[in-house]
């Protein structure tokens, strides 16, 4: 039996020792981004960066409204990025864990979930009683939907990564916006924090620029609503720049600004990741003292309907560059300096 077995081996190519390998798989696997329809052009700008092609993938809706994904290629063994920030509309995050399933499905070697903005990221403790933790719940679809790596900046609360049982890397959009108020070359410079728990990220620009802190004291009277108190620190005869991770409806930042030109401040600026702008948000700082808001491209918004205070920098190349150092399994470290 084991000389005709051998014998059969050395006839049939089905039974012969696997041959060394022909190119067909280079040593090196292959990076394929995917995005779904919440921010097309940034996507598309990180592809850039990269220097390759955005993956085909078909994200739509049935005539009922579910979402459909369909992969175009063939990605078996493919280091594959998952792009999507899940602001609302719901639709945003069912996409991501579609096109995650979808990826994972297809035979992917690993799945990296992409997210400049991480929705619901403000309901991450329980404040009071019967209320959902619904940034863990997020974090849990996201996990068994098939991720093996997560991505996102700015968040919130740092806190968040601690919900996630697979890797997680916290981007930070402070190289862009830094960048951007060194080029200004602003005299006499301060940065303020809007409330206390902005302090550890406006300390943190106010060393990398170089220049000294305030803080405003802020509380809430009732949800959604602002009533600023006191402006702690010298602002007097400054200009200073306002450092937030997300503007939503506009009142901290608005409020904040009216507080410290009360108490002397000069010029005043504003710089936050996450553009939401809900409502009349816009409105509302272009009416105020704020001479200038930068934002980034995390969240897409059709410039020329922004009020021209507003300023989009774009986080394409920070991304981009996460996205190739991960692939490549090179260190993060460096892009938070």
């Amino acid at each position: 039996m084991t000389v005709k077995l051998a014998a059969d081996r050395r006839r049939s190519p089905a039974l012969s020792p696997r041959p060394e390998s022909t190119g067909m798989r280079s040593a090196e696997t292959r990076l394929r981004l995917f995005t779904g329809n919440a921010n097309r052009p940034l996507a598309q700008a990180i592809c850039d960066y990269l220097a390759t092609e955005l993956g085909d993938a078909t994200v739509d809706q049935f005539s009922d409204g579910e979402t459909f994904v369909k992969v175009n290629e063939n990605i078996r063994g493919s280091d594959i990025f998952v792009f999507q920030p899940t602001f609302a509309p719901a639709t945003n995050l069912m996409e991501l864990l579609v096109m995650i399933d979808a990826v994972r499905r297809a035979s992917a070697r690993r799945v990296t979930a992409v997210i400049p903005y991480f929705g619901y990221q403000r309901q991450d403790r329980k404040d009071q009683p019967r209320v959902p933790i619904t940034a863990k719940l997020v974090a849990n679809l996201i996990t068994t939907a098939g991720a093996d790596r997560v991505m996102t900046m700015d968040l919130h609360s740092a806190q968040i990564q601690g919900f996630f049982d697979i890797p997680f890397d916290h981007l930070y959009a402070a190289p862009v916006l830094v960048d951007y108020f060194m080029r200004r070359q602003l005299p006499n410079l301060i940065a303020v924090a809007p409330d206390i728990g902005s302090v550890k990220m406006a300390r943190a620009y106010a060393k990398r620029l170089g220049v000294g802190l305030a803080i405003v004291d802020k509380r809430r009277p009732r949800p959604d609503a602002v009533e600023m108190m006191n402006v702690i620190g010298e602002v007097e005869g400054k200009n200073v720049v306002i450092f937030d991770d997300i503007v939503s409806t506009g009142s901290t930042l608005v409020e904040s600004a009216v507080a410290l030109k009360r108490a002397g401040a000069q010029e005043i600026y504003a710089a936050c990741t996450h553009a939401v702008l809900c409502g009349d948000a816009s409105k509302r700082v272009d009416e105020s003292p704020i001479q200038e808001l930068v934002v980034t491209d995390s969240i897409p918004h059709v410039e020329r309907a922004l009020p021209l205070k507003i300023k989009v920098l774009t986080v394409a190349g920070l991304l981009g560059e996460a996205i190739r150092r991960i692939h490549d399994e090179e260190s993060l470290s460096s892009l938070f300096i």
